[in-house]
């Protein structure tokens, strides 16, 4: 049995996935929320028993998923798992900025404590989850699971702020790029409907351009833009944007908060 501690949009986009990929049915997961509107959507959605009791459901959990805020109350979460729980339910926390340390002291020691960045592309079945284990939990015990909703990546715990800001955010940059990328061809002159179908026509391709041959995209920027041709003069106004820069900035920044929420 999984239960999950939260219900929120990251919890349903999980059991959405793992659903969908056979990982589990919905008679093997249940779900505790505060909110009675949110257990009872999940609840006729995904057909999975959700309530705001939490104790029952945890005495019967071989896995017991946390997904509430950074904010919320802990303190009384992990006093319900030590009283309520099996010591061998394996904890996996979706908690951003909270440390495998700071899970144990709400749990209690001696448990096995997976601590795990997901995905926000579950539903694709692409994108890497940043997994980091404590001493006494095993990649067996949770790889199945982790895998329903996406790649994984086991990573040093010192490592999940930065796969954090990177990794999981990753998309929003990407998503940005193809709404602006798009909006270019709009002001250029296109139809929305033109530019949007040649951006992710673009996108998609150049990714598969990248896996197929194998080659740095500055190799394959080298070799589509020749010397003073429609190409190169693109770059260089991109260049002068502080395009490079600033993602990068974006991507400290939110590495940054993230080891903010932690604290």
């Amino acid at each position: 049995m999984i239960h999950f501690v939260g219900g929120g949009q990251m919890v349903e986009a999980i059991i959405r996935a793992i659903l969908n990929n056979g990982v589990a049915t919905n008679d093997q997961m249940t779900v505790t929320d505060i909110s009675e509107e949110r257990n009872t959507y999940l609840n006729k959605t995904y057909q999975v028993k959700a309530s705001r009791e939490l104790e029952p459901s945890l005495q019967q959990a071989k896995m017991i998923v946390i997904g509430v805020r950074p904010q919320d109350d802990l303190t009384s979460i992990g006093e319900a798992i030590r009283k309520n729980s099996s010591k061998d339910a394996v904890i996996v926390s979706i908690i951003a900025g909270v440390t495998i340390k700071k899970l144990e002291s709400f749990v209690g020691e001696g448990r096995s404590i997976a601590r795990v960045i997901p995905n926000t592309l579950t539903d694709t079945g692409l994108g890497y989850s940043g997994v980091a284990l404590n001493e006494l939990a095993t990649i067996e015990q949770v790889d199945d699971f982790l895998n329903g909703f996406g790649k994984v990546m086991y990573i040093e715990e010192r490592l999940i702020d930065i796969f954090t800001g990177f990794g999981v955010a990753g998309p929003n940059y990407v998503y940005y790029f193809i709404e602006s990328f798009a909006d270019a061809g709009v002001l250029a002159g296109l139809s929305r409907e033109q530019a949007w179908k040649i951006t992710l026509e673009n996108i998609v391709g150049s990714v598969e351009m990248l896996k197929q041959t194998g080659k740095h995209p500055r190799q394959l920027l080298d070799i589509n833009n020749s010397a003073g041709g429609v190409g190169i003069n693109g770059l260089h106004e991109l260049n002068a944007s502080d395009f490079a820069a600033g993602l990068q900035r974006s991507v400290l920044k939110a590495v940054k908060r993230t080891t903010e929420l932690g604290s």
